[in-house]
């Protein structure tokens, strides 16, 4: 089987190398592609020196199977019909294609089976905060259906890139010694500061980033659940948590949701407050599953529920479940 990784120098990228060395696929070959700014570069790849090829409208992509994909919505929508022309699946990690008819959108502790014959030859990856947050309601779901959730989520400075987190380091080496800091990966300055805004606004007053957490899990759940975000920047540099209300058909106890969370598909239970224990970025950050803690029923609805979730978004919320998708392909014969 021959792989690409297209963006290979950005965050997503250096994650799919590293998790790509980690695991038991089945790759033969493995090509790096790039813009003219990171062609040429070399990366380590299980003792390989691989060097990033200029990513251009040509055959290249001609014997490749598998393209994964993590080089913005721009430059996939442009090159897609290039990755895709000769067969080749592309499994891309951009917000180009998540919501297109003949686009399934992947997450596959929730929908694998979406995964199979994509009509387009592409397979969407969603957002990172639809994806914890999803992987986490379907052990709910399974349990009783969802009607609505409302959901605050505190992401941090590596989702909006390397850059961003080299920002908010700068920002307090710079407020340390008295200085006027840099401001120019956010709206304001991070450090020492909460943003309430990720992405921009739309017309109802709810941002994008808010938005594709609503149209996102209503696709990948195939549901009529109703999702309500406030999407807020934090000071943590990696992993994203949430907070999450849920309002079920059925009444679920905490102890009935404790065991489908501690028994679900890519969770991990920590859930024991009285010892003080209870996910958080600072500790699991690196990690591949979705850390859930805090389960208490909700005051003000005996349909209610709550729970506080915690992930890796550059992991789990983006490079791993890109690579799942293509494990559980393979592991189904279907590559």
């Amino acid at each position: 089987m021959k792989v690409a990784i297209v963006g290979a120098s950005g965050a997503v990228g250096q994650e799919f190398l590293k998790i790509l060395s980690e695991r038991e696929l089945p790759i033969d070959e493995l090509v790096l592609f790039g813009s003219p700014r990171s062609a040429g570069r070399e990366y380590d790849y299980r003792g390989r020196k691989l060097t990033v090829r200029l990513l251009q409208h040509n055959d290249d992509f001609k014997d490749i199977d598998v393209a994964l994909v993590s080089a913005g919505a721009g430059t996939s929508r442009e090159f897609a019909e290039t990755i895709t022309r000769h067969g080749t699946l592309m499994i891309d990690n951009s917000s180009a294609f998540r919501m297109e008819a003949d686009v399934p959108l992947v997450v596959p502790e929730v929908n694998p089976g979406d995964a199979v014959n994509p009509p387009r030859r592409i397979i969407a990856n969603p957002n990172c905060t639809t994806i914890q947050m999803v992987v986490a309601l379907k052990a709910i779901e399974n349990l009783s259906h969802i009607r609505r959730v409302h959901v605050s989520t505190y992401q941090s400075a590596s989702g909006a890139g390397a850059a961003a987190m080299d920002e908010l380091v700068k920002q307090y080496a710079q407020l340390g010694a008295g200085e006027e800091p840099t401001v120019e990966k956010f709206a304001y300055q991070l450090a020492y500061n909460v943003i309430p805004h990720i992405d921009v606004f739309t017309d109802n007053g709810y941002t994008k980033e808010e938005m594709k957490m609503y149209h996102e899990t209503r696709k990948i759940m195939h549901s009529d659940i109703e999702v309500s975000a406030t999407c807020v920047r934090v000071p943590v540099m990696r992993a994203h948590s949430e907070s999450v209300w849920v309002e079920t058909e059925s009444p679920v106890s905490v102890e009935q949701a404790r065991e489908a969370f501690a028994s679900g598909q890519g969770l991990v239970l920590m859930d024991d407050p009285q010892n003080k224990v209870y996910p958080m970025p600072l500790k699991l950050a690196g990690c591949n599953p979705v850390y859930v803690g805090r389960i208490r029923k909700d005051l003000t609805n005996p349909n209610g529920l709550a729970f506080w979730c915690v992930s890796d978004q550059i992991r789990k919320g983006a490079a791993l479940n890109a690579v799942q998708i293509l494990e559980y392909l393979l592991a189904d014969g279907h590559i």
